[in-house]
C-alpha cells in the first residue's frame, strides 16, 4: 500500500473529524467548505507553518520528528490506537523488511497456555486478524477454524464473507467496523504486506459495506470491550474479552473471552462447555 496515500487519507479524515468548537478554534468568519478543521487552523494548533502542515497532509515532507508527530496527533485528539498508526504511516518505527512476510507459527509453550484455557473460549490471531490456534470452546461460540482451508482461517474473512457470522454475531456492524479498524492498523505497521493488500480488495468485492468503511481510516489495536454470539444450543453469551500480545513477536495476540460469574451467560457458557467436552470427560 502506498504510504504517501495512506497518510493523506488518514489526516484528512482526522481533520473532518475534530469540530473547531472541540479544538477550542475561534469562530473568524470565514465560510467553512469544509467539515472539522482547516488546514491552517491545524498547523496553528500544532505550532507549525501552514506550508510543512500541508506537505504532511500530502505525504511529502519526509520523516517528521517525534515531536512534530507528538504535537500533530494532540492537535487532531487523536488515541493510543491512532497515535501509534500516525508514527507507523510516518515511517518513526524501524523500518520492516521488504519482500513477503515470514509465515506466523505460534511456540509451543503458548500453544500449551492456550490449551489450559478450558473453560473460556481463548484463541491466538496474527497479522491480518488470521486465526492461528484456538482451544475447544472458541470452536462452539464462533466457528471451527482448524476445519476450514488454510487460506480461510481469517478472522475478517468470516465475518465478512461467511453468512453464519451475521447470525452468530450479535451486533455485527461494530464488530465488522472494529475489525476493518484492526486490518487498518496492521496496514499501517506493515505496508508492504501483499496478503493484506489481497485480503482487502477481496473483502472488497465480496462485502459491501466493506469499501465504505475502510476508506474511514479509522485504526484500533486489540485491547479489550465485549463481545455477544449466538449460539444454537446456548443461546446468547455476552464476553468480556481481553487481548495480549507478545513480547517476541507483538504481531500475535492471544485473545481469552470471559464471562460475568453468576450471569446468565455464564450459565450459557457452563451448558456449551458441557455439551462440546469429550466423551471420556463427560463420562468423568
Amino acid at each position: 500500500m502506498d504510504q504517501r496515500t495512506e497518510i493523506s487519507g488518514f489526516l484528512r479524515s482526522r481533520r473532518a473529524r475534530v469540530s473547531p468548537q472541540e479544538a477550542g478554534v475561534v469562530d473568524d468568519g470565514r465560510v467553512r467548505r469544509v467539515p472539522g478543521l482547516r488546514r491552517d487552523e491545524v498547523a496553528r494548533l500544532a505550532n507549525m507553518s501552514v506550508e510543512y502542515y500541508t506537505r504532511l497532509e500530502q505525504g511529502r515532507a519526509g520523516n517528521p520528528s517525534p515531536e512534530v508527530l507528538e504535537a500533530l496527533a494532540a492537535a487532531l485528539r487523536l488515541d493510543r490506537s491512532e497515535r501509534d498508526h500516525l508514527v507507523d504511516l510516518a515511517g518513526r518505527r524501524a523500518p520492516q523488511r521488504r519482500g513477503p512476510l515470514a509465515a506466523q507459527r505460534v511456540r509451543p509453550g503458548l500453544l500449551l497456555t492456550l490449551q489450559s484455557l478450558e473453560s473460556v473460549p481463548a484463541f491466538i490471531v496474527g497479522r491480518r486478524t488470521d486465526v492461528l490456534a484456538l482451544n475447544r470452546l472458541a470452536k462452539a461460540v464462533i466457528t471451527d477454524f482448524d476445519a476450514l482451508p488454510a487460506r480461510r482461517r481469517n478472522m475478517a474473512r468470516w465475518y465478512f464473507l461467511d453468512p453464519e457470522a451475521r447470525e452468530k454475531v450479535v451486533d455485527w456492524e461494530t464488530v465488522a467496523r472494529d475489525t476493518v479498524a484492526v486490518l487498518r492498523f496492521d496496514a499501517g505497521r506493515h505496508p508492504g504486506d501483499r496478503q493484506l493488500a489481497d485480503l482487502v480488495g477481496e473483502l472488497t468485492l465480496g462485502c459491501l459495506e466493506f469499501s465504505g468503511w475502510w476508506n474511514d481510516h479509522q485504526v484500533l489495536r486489540r485491547t479489550h470491550g465485549t463481545k455477544a454470539y449466538r449460539h444454537p444450543v446456548a443461546g446468547e453469551i455476552e464476553f468480556s474479552y481481553e487481548s495480549f500480545e507478545f513480547p517476541d513477536d507483538p504481531d500475535q495476540v492471544l485473545c481469552v473471552y470471559n464471562v460475568r460469574p453468576d450471569s446468565p451467560s455464564a450459565e450459557a457458557l457452563r451448558l456449551l462447555d458441557s455439551w462440546t467436552a469429550p466423551a471420556a470427560a463427560r463420562d468423568r
